[in-house]
């Protein structure tokens, strides 16, 4: 069975209360980005609160940080600080992102506490505006958009042809390459030639990986449809209906679900699987949804999107907490039911049991989990269905703690609690032009004014 964890005291750790110490100097972008990360802001002040204190890195609950010492062999004053320093990089490569435009090539981060920030582009003459965001800088020979667009072009040839010899393909930024994975390599060059892709642009790796849905899971807190079992991903809402979203592979529109205790629960409202493997479940009014991903009492603040190299924990009853790193995002995977598109890889580790369940880092919600191949014993690679085109997809809002995600925008602006933004989508509030830096939900008391790591003035 599993062990759930006691809901500790609100306190910070004295690795949190070091952590910031930690931070790396101009990674942020903002001077405040120093020792004060992890401590509250002050409300009597007029600086803007740094990307370490609105994602609440210093709040990561006893069990993550544990988890993550155990998986990425750190201490416990380098997972805070880690948290602390991937949450700056993400806003720092938000605002490169939007400064070298069609010349950036991505983003990652390295080290043990990810205190390496590395920003790529093809144009030479950018490094200098890099290196005076406190990043080192890559000058690599194709963009982040041309990548993405060769990959689009294999999504759409995989789905007219067998693929499950060539079972994954991505962007990888740190080679800045189109990788495809294959069983055998020729269904990978056979998969590139359909596509009409151009070899220059892509690299093929062996595998004996045959990734698969974690089917009978559970994540946080198990439910049960029939005979079958999944994990709930993310408590949600829409409008006044409470309920979780999860995998689209655990049930179709219509199935009901019962609890972690076989009480009546909810029904599927909503599913896609393949294609993406997304869904969520409207619960009936036995159920509250809460900000906590179950077992180990986290508070989920928000859904800002990690950057490549970024540590991120998986929930699930089968195995308990595991962490890794972020490999690539926007992956597509072939399951023997057939592909599916903007997955996210990861080094993460999971078992039959787990499917369904909650990836989060630090506080940030990030997806669900879908499938994947290998286990925790020997090691696996593990995909999740992020969370941001699923709140997108149905219209739901995460709930998060701390802010009431049902509030109005400010009178006369576009920006409102509960929509979904992407990098380069431009809003007003208060009169001013703003530009989104990071993927990720708005939410009450995240406005423009208030959140420099998601939001930079136009």
């Amino acid at each position: 069975m599993l062990q759930r964890l006691r809901r500790p005291a609100r306190t910070l750790c004295t690795g949190a209360m070091a952590a910031g110490a930690l931070l790396v100097a101009g990674l942020s972008g903002s001077a405040n980005a120093t020792a004060t990360a992890t401590a509250t802001a002050d409300p009597t002040s007029h600086r803007a609160p740094s990307a370490a204190q609105t994602m609440r890195t210093a709040e990561a609950s006893p069990a993550v940080i544990h988890a993550m010492q155990r998986d990425l062999g750190i201490s416990e004053q380098q997972a805070y600080a880690r948290l602390a320093n991937e949450a700056e990089a993400g806003a720092t490569a938000g605002r490169l992102r939007l400064t070298l435009g069609k010349d950036f090539a991505g983003a990652w981060v390295r080290g043990a506490d990810s205190g390496a920030l590395t920003v790529a582009t093809t144009d030479a003459k950018d490094v200098a505006a890099i290196e005076e965001r406190g990043a080192t800088a890559a000058v690599v020979g194709h963009s982040l958009a041309d990548l993405d667009a060769a990959k689009a072009r294999l999504d759409r040839a995989a789905a007219k042809r067998g693929t499950t010899d060539a079972p994954a393909w991505y962007v990888d930024v740190r080679s800045n390459t189109l990788v495809v994975e294959a069983v055998r390599p020729a269904a990978a060059r056979s998969l590139l030639s359909a596509a009409g892709v151009d070899a220059s642009l892509a690299r093929v790796l062996k595998t004996s990986e045959r990734p698969r849905p974690l089917y009978d899971l559970r994540g946080g807190d198990a439910y049960y449809m029939g005979g079958g079992r999944c994990s709930i991903g993310f408590p949600v809402t829409r409008g006044t209906t409470q309920g979780f979203a999860t995998a689209g592979h655990c049930g179709r529109a219509g199935t009901s679900t019962s609890g972690y205790n076989q009480v009546a629960q909810g029904t599927f409202q909503a599913s896609i699987f393949p294609g993406n493997d997304m869904a969520w479940v409207a619960a009936n009014s036995s159920w509250t949804a809460t900000p906590v991903v179950a077992g180990n009492a986290q508070q989920v603040a928000g859904s800002t999107q990690a950057t490549v190299g970024s540590s991120v924990c998986r929930s699930g009853s089968t195995t308990g907490y595991h962490c890794g790193t972020v490999q690539q995002l926007n992956t597509s995977v072939a399951y023997p039911e057939g592909t599916i598109s903007g997955v996210t890889r990861t080094s993460v580790c999971a078992e039959p049991g787990d499917s369904g369940g909650s990836f989060i880092s630090g506080s940030q919600a990030q997806g669900v989990t879908s499938g994947g191949s290998g286990n925790c014993t020997s090691g696996g690679t593990t995909y999740f269905q992020p969370i941001n085109p699923l709140l997108q997809n149905y219209g739901l809002t995460l709930k998060t703690a701390g802010s009431d995600p049902g509030e109005p925008g400010e009178p006369g602006g576009t920006w409102a609690a509960g929509t979904v933004y992407q990098p380069g989508d431009t809003v007003t509030y208060g009169g001013s032009t703003y530009r989104c830096l990071q993927y990720h939900q708005a939410q009450g008391g995240w406005e423009p004014p208030n959140v420099p790591a998601l939001w930079q003035r136009a």
